[in-house]
């Protein structure tokens, strides 16, 4: 939220000024901030598959990053990282596109400048839903790629082949499994975040700047 803020705000032109790039600046803060929290917390997310899928070989998050760096080396950490990329620049950048646009259609509609907090909630949500459906291939892909090396598994080359062999072994219905509990999470997640967002925004900022 922080890196979308700072770059919407450098790319959005002020009234009467032409627009700065030839595409919407929330798409783009999106896409920069989906990759720059992406890069900054990815280890983490591939402990966490590694601790829920080999359950009983980790003590704890220290142990597994301890492990994974002796047995695998550094760049373990980020196995998966192209396709987790590939995946969040589209679904960030949709993500708060589809966020933004609401809000945009929200006002005009109803003629409301200020959005309360459930209509925020909604909003939120529902652009949570929009892009984890549009992206959630990518995802599937991304899971597989950071599990692959165990036993028993495939190991795929790049994205393009995992998304080809899913297609190719379990089908359509193969790059949209769990895709019901993943909206379960993220869609709510979505709505909250961008709820609390704007509260602490109206709170910190907005005050700051009336005064």
């Amino acid at each position: 939220l922080f890196a979308f803020d700072t770059v919407n705000k450098q790319l959005s032109p002020t009234p009467g000024e032409e627009p700065k790039i030839p595409i919407p600046s929330s798409l783009v803060a999106g896409a920069c901030a989906g990759v720059s929290s992406t890069l900054l917390t990815y280890p983490l997310e591939l402990v966490k598959t590694r601790l829920t899928i080999e359950k009983n070989m980790y003590d704890g998050i220290l142990d597994a990053f301890l492990k994974i760096l002796q047995k695998e080396g550094p760049g373990e950490l980020y196995r998966g990282l192209a396709p987790s990329l590939i995946g969040v620049i589209p679904y960030a950048a949709t993500n708060y596109f589809a966020y933004d646009t609401l809000r945009k259609v929200y006002r005009k509609v109803l003629k409301e400048e200020k959005i309360g907090n459930i209509e925020t909630l909604l909003i939120g949500s529902l652009a949570g839903a929009i892009s984890s459906s549009a992206t959630f291939p990518l995802e599937v892909a991304r899971k597989q790629m950071q599990v692959g090396a165990l036993n028993g598994r495939q190991v795929y080359k790049n994205v393009f082949h995992a998304l080809s062999s899913i297609l190719k072994q379990e089908g359509i219905h193969g790059l949209y499994k769990g895709l019901g509990p993943s909206c379960m999470k993220l869609v709510p997640a979505a709505g909250i975040s961008f709820m609390c967002y704007e509260a602490c925004k109206r709170i910190l900022v907005d005050k700051d700047e009336e005064m």
